[in-house]
């Protein structure tokens, strides 16, 4: 165990959940427990899974796309999705595993050629102490740090991520007010205001929403999503429409492929200028085109780059409209 990095006389200050947490007992997620007034984690050095991803697995698309990133998860999440794809980690309190140190980590990521780190597969807000350490040394070895999250952690730990050298991340927008508050029982409020702090500091922030049968498929919903995203991080911002498959509680029936389609025209029509569709192989949604000429720039299949088309000057090899404000390279 170590001690809990964000606490002030027993309450946890990870997230926005701010669990007061009694003696001898555990917070919402079940990775910070009191002793003697004092916070430990029961996630640090304890993962639960590690594997070398494509970045477009994050889903990140537009930031050094075609490379890879040594990517690690731990145990337990602070949110209730009764549909969560992870649903084996991430509904499960930490349990003893395999251990990595931080240096460690790094260090496999650089024997293994990747180019960064990301940490996904649980929420990465709720190993915060590994993951700070984990960035601050990725950095200093020259590796790009990216998260996958739900974007629930506390200004103070999103703060201390970005000092210790985050670069990118892909935040899971879940649907409006009622959808967080009916299902993960949170306030969407705290989540759009850590994508502002994030594109604030220079953060290359990408979104998804997974889109579920009687949860989010609504168009009023998808429009007032795109509308955010639009009006908060600019006409730039990557969003991500990603197929649901039914899983842990619900068994809603997975997407319909139409309905993922209607959506990607409603956000193109709002004037998102990069919308993607998402756990549907092949898809042409999934390629990555000009915004001024509508040429193909990146084709992909399964989460791999197939073809790249641009090259590290980020101009359109069809019309030579400059891409710098687009892609990182």
């Amino acid at each position: 165990m170590k001690k809990s990095l964000l606490q002030k006389n027993g309450q946890c200050l990870v997230c926005e959940r701010r669990c007061i947490i009694k003696e001898g007992e555990k917070g919402h997620c079940k990775t910070r427990i009191n002793e003697n007034n004092v916070l430990y984690t029961l996630n640090y050095d304890n993962i639960s899974s590690i594997s070398i991803n494509p970045i477009e697995k994050k889903p990140l698309f537009h930031f050094y796309p075609g490379s890879r990133a040594l990517t690690v998860g731990f145990w337990s999440c602070n949110f209730d999705c009764p549909w969560c794809q992870n649903y084996d980690i991430s509904k499960v309190e930490p349990r003893f595993n395999e251990h990595f140190t931080p240096e460690e980590f790094v260090n496999l990521g650089l024997a293994h050629s990747c180019e960064g780190t990301s940490l996904s597969f649980n929420e990465p807000t709720i190993f915060l102490e590994w993951g700070i350490e984990v960035l601050k040394i990725a950095r200093k070895k020259g590796l790009y740090n990216t998260i996958v999250t739900n974007g629930y952690m506390t200004e103070e730990a999103l703060r201390l991520l970005i000092d210790a050298g985050l670069d990118a991340a892909n935040v899971d927008i879940k649907g409006d007010k009622n959808t967080y508050r009916r299902y993960c029982h949170t306030d969407d409020s705290k989540v759009w205001r850590n994508c502002k702090i994030m594109r604030e500091k220079n953060i290359h922030l990408e979104i998804t929403t997974l889109l579920i049968p009687t949860v989010n498929d609504d168009m009023k919903i998808i429009s007032d999503i795109g509308k955010n995203i639009l009006n908060k991080f600019g006409d730039a911002t990557p969003w991500h429409l990603t197929r649901y498959f039914p899983s842990y509680k619900f068994s809603a029936s997975p997407t319909p492929i139409k309905f993922l389609e209607d959506a990607y025209e409603i956000a193109k029509n709002i004037g998102l200028k990069f919308v993607y569709i998402g756990n549907v192989p092949s898809h042409p949604y999934e390629d990555t085109y000009c915004p001024n000429c509508g040429g193909l720039l990146i084709k992909r299949s399964g989460m791999a780059v197939i073809t790249m088309k641009i090259e590290k000057d980020l101009v359109c090899p069809q019309c030579e409209y400059n891409l710098k404000k687009y892609l990182v390279l």
